[in-house]
């Protein structure tokens, strides 16, 4: 794992607004500490999580300066600028690079069915147009987009800043595939799992670590798996996987979780408002019930 840029526990961050559905300036800070001070190793903002889709191009923008300076170097931030059309991502990838970000992770584009080719050609518009790292964000269920190993690894070996994938896929033959394949091209290619269910097989495997949900109120689980991992603390990484897998349920509790993640939040005494921008929705009161029995509360 020697030079592998991005590893360990980056939380996907939710994006804090108040209820009049503007950004909260203030929470969003508060939440930023909590997850510093729950040992993370970065910071991803603006991803699925974060309601990149609920947002304008200039919120975005905004936003991200917003994390970049406040975060302030203490851990690495990575911004989302995902999008639909080339194009947008051009924009904001070239503005996360002009605020300091430290890389960007671009998801697959959506609504359209790409062929390889144009996939390629689509990160490699990106990449040209910037020197940032970016992360592919690959995740299938949402996208509709399959990246193969193959194609990925095409990718880390043509494109040069390109550096790791989120695969927010419920597969283990997918994250195996990638770790076997792509990192014989580039051995500090980052492979981090996108489900929080997968991070311990995804380090078993030879893969780096995890862009997990639950890490926005539960962040010293994850990176206790992590760490106790890295270290050889196999039993004490296997105890912690198991409370991990049991909080994983998180996300049949509402499509999409994003409101639960906020009330775990509030939960575990983050002063953050748990309002969400539609179309998602807020968790209903039997979601939250269903939440704390999980979080045992």
């Amino acid at each position: 794992m020697g030079s592998v840029k991005f590893k360990g526990i980056i939380p996907p961050m939710v994006t804090i607004f108040n209820e009049d559905g503007s950004i909260d300036w203030e929470g969003n800070k508060a939440l930023i500490d909590y997850l510093i001070d729950g040992g993370v190793n970065g910071i991803f903002v603006l991803g699925s999580s974060g309601e990149f889709a609920h947002l304008s191009t200039s919120e975005r923008k905004e936003f991200a300066e917003f994390a970049v300076n406040y975060i302030n170097g203490r851990v690495p931030v990575l911004v989302g600028t995902g999008h639909s059309n080339t194009r947008e991502v051009v924009e904001l990838s070239q503005h996360a690079q002009s605020i300091g970000a430290d890389g960007i992770v671009v998801v697959t584009p959506y609504y359209w069915r790409l062929s390889e080719k144009n996939l390629f050609n689509h990160y490699k518009t990106v990449a040209a147009s910037m020197d940032l790292p970016i992360i592919i964000y690959h995740f299938p269920n949402l996208t509709g987009q399959q990246l193969s190993a193959n194609l990925v690894a095409k990718m880390a070996k043509e494109i040069p800043n390109i550096v790791g994938i989120k695969d927010t896929i419920d597969s283990i033959a997918h994250i195996r595939e990638l770790v076997l394949t792509v990192k014989e091209v580039n051995p500090d290619f980052s492979v981090l799992a996108g489900f929080d269910d997968h991070l311990l097989n995804t380090l078993a495997m030879g893969g780096d670590g995890a862009i997990p949900g639950t890490s926005n109120f539960a962040p010293e689980i994850s990176v206790g798996v992590y760490k106790n991992f890295i270290a050889g603390q196999y039993d004490e990484a296997l105890k912690l996987n198991k409370m991990l897998i049991h909080l994983s349920r998180i996300y049949s509790l509402d499509l999409p979780a994003i409101g639960v993640i906020k009330e775990g939040l509030k939960l575990r005494g983050v002063p953050v408002s748990t309002y969400v921008r539609q179309p998602a929705g807020k968790a209903t009161d039997s979601v939250l019930s269903a939440l704390k029995k999980l979080m045992n509360l």
